[in-house]
């Protein structure tokens, strides 16, 4: 179980990727995010789906219930130059993990089924595959961000940081969502892929 019920040692990843293309989309900081600094009722994202607990999470609660990593990114967007962050938080696949994903975590298949929609407060989404994540498949180090350099996020709500993409298209700012399923569960089709 990767609760660990006190804030603990925070664990390093380095990233530096380029981004020849342009469009990619920079992380965000809390005063871009819109957020208002008083704000009473912190952010809160949703985990639900096909998942066996369905939570919902503020920016204090991945803090202070998950280990802890850091990501320090280089983005070289072509739309805004290069971006240097360095952002906190626990790892996805801990934190969706503990919602307890439908699938059989014993057989590879089963879990390299199942998709993760992300979605921000401003209706941005990114989708990855749980073998991304998984650490029997890809092992992104994938971090639900608390903070962005140096400072929290908890009335800017959490970040998704993809430390091994190219650009920031995938860094999802404010999240108020995840949602974990298949393919067939998301309704996109009636058949598997490729069927009509």
């Amino acid at each position: 179980m990767s609760r660990t019920g006190t804030p603990s040692r925070t664990t390093p990843i380095d990233a530096t990727p380029g981004c020849p293309a342009s469009g990619c989309a920079a992380p965000v900081d809390a005063t871009a995010a819109g957020a208002d600094p008083g704000a009473a009722v912190p952010r809160r994202l949703l985990i639900g789906g096909q998942v066996r607990r369905p939570a919902s999470l503020t920016v204090a609660d991945l803090r202070e219930r998950w280990a802890q990593h850091r990501s320090r990114v280089v983005f070289d967007c072509a739309t805004s130059g290069p971006r240097r962050h360095t952002f906190e938080g626990p790892l996805l696949r801990e934190v969706v993990g503990d919602a307890g994903p439908a699938f059989d975590a014993r057989r590879r298949k089963d879990r390299s089924r199942f998709l993760l929609s992300v979605t921000g407060g401003d209706g941005h989404h990114a989708v990855l595959a749980w073998a991304e994540i998984d650490a029997d498949f890809g092992a992104a180090p994938v971090l639900l961000a608390a903070s962005l350099d140096g400072r929290g996020l908890d009335t800017a709500g959490s970040q998704l940081v993809v430390p091994t993409d190219r650009c920031g298209a995938r860094y999802i700012s404010a999240i108020t969502g995840i949602w974990v399923g298949t393919w067939e569960a998301a309704g996109e089709c009636d058949g598997g892929p490729g069927e009509r």
